[in-house]
């Protein structure tokens, strides 16, 4: 078995904090696609001799028992019981969010909802960050560790590249932008969100978009603009294309795909790419008259 140097360990457990991989549920790993062990089959012991002949005399004497009602057949359920994540949860989701006329009203009906699993894990409901109303609206996955401990989007080490790239376009979230993602609470081990989990949060993402009125709304990463472009393609395809987002309020924002920042620690070549668009959201801003 190869080990491991103690330099290669100390950066293997990095790679593994940003990543957001910063819990240890056990001492030995679970495979939980393995099917259990079966079950030990119980054998009869043999009955004594002559035993046989009496159980069929008696078994052909006694009449047969009626089956209970319970136990019959159309007694058993149909259905399996419904999920958690429901599609009546998505729809109170979208009338809560309809229901509210401002940002500090979802602000409050978000924390106040209890339909989503994830909040159960969660420390924190991370809503939003920077200046409502602001003329950039950014709009990326889901809270990762930082962020779920904090109760703010992109405070970590993504969200200070984050930082820095606008700042190189002369954009700060103290005046100019206004952050959030579709998914308000951490989940467990930063796995992707789940559809159900995606579609009652983004009735309150897109609610949430409404009221700020941004003038351009930028994607951050695949699950983002996957979501709320309604699509299936990859964010490599997505990247750097303008699109118009239409609400349902039925007002349209121009809206950029990006890669997240996160990928760009992983993959520093494509700051490059991110960087143009950046450069193009300028230049919509500057047509628009904002800057």
């Amino acid at each position: 078995m190869q080990t491991l140097a103690r330099e290669d360990l100390a950066a293997l457990l990095r790679w593994y904090v940003e990543q957001g991989l910063d819990e240890t549920i056990g001492e030995e790993p679970v495979d939980r696609f393995a099917l259990p062990p079966p079950a030990p089959v119980a054998v009869a012991a043999p009955l004594p001799q002559g035993a046989v002949a009496r159980v069929a005399a008696a078994a052909s004497a006694a009449p047969p028992a009626a089956m209970p009602r319970s136990a019959s057949l159309t007694s058993l359920p149909t259905r399996a019981p419904v999920p958690l994540e429901s599609p009546q949860l998505v729809a109170d989701a979208r009338t809560l969010a309809q229901n509210c006329s401002s940002v500090d009203e979802l602000e409050a009906a978000i924390r106040a909802f209890e339909g989503c699993a994830l909040k159960r894990t969660a420390k924190n409901t991370v809503f939003a960050d920077g200046v409502a109303g602001a003329p950039v609206m950014v709009v990326g996955e889901a809270p990762g560790a930082d962020e779920d401990r904090l109760g703010k989007p992109f405070v970590g080490v993504s969200g200070q590249l984050m930082d820095r790239m606008f700042d190189a376009i002369g954009m700060s979230r103290q005046r100019d932008l206004y952050i959030t993602n579709i998914i308000f609470w951490r989940p467990p081990g930063n796995r992707t969100p789940t559809p159900a989990e995606q579609a009652i949060c983004l009735a309150f993402t897109r609610r949430h978009i409404e009221l700020a009125r941004p003038k351009v709304l930028v994607l951050a990463g695949g699950t983002s603009a996957k979501a709320i472009l309604d699509t299936t393609e990859g964010i490599m395809r997505l990247r750097g294309k303008w699109t118009a987002v239409q609400l349902d309020d039925g007002s349209t924002v121009p809206t950029l795909p990006t890669f997240h920042p996160a990928y760009l620690l992983r993959t520093p070549a494509s700051k490059r790419q991110s960087w143009i668009d950046l450069l193009a959201v300028d230049m919509r801003l500057r047509e628009l008259g904002v800057r």
